[in-house]
């Protein structure tokens, strides 16, 4: 199995533009980049809301 995972990989790999797999990884990055903001976002508010009392 570990083969043949590795085969694939290899066959991804070489049938793959490297500019299209840098750039996959770029856009993979941007994504979480931008939920990780999000969340720390969303921490930092409801933190807020906590220490003033806030009730929705």
């Amino acid at each position: 199995m570990k083969n043949l995972s590795l085969l694939l990989v290899a066959l991804v790999v070489m049938t793959m533009s490297s500019c299209a797999v840098i750039g996959g990884i770029f856009k993979a990055g941007a994504v979480v980049g931008i939920i990780a903001v999000i969340v720390v976002i969303a921490i930092i508010i409801w933190v807020i809301s906590l220490f003033t009392g806030g009730k929705s």
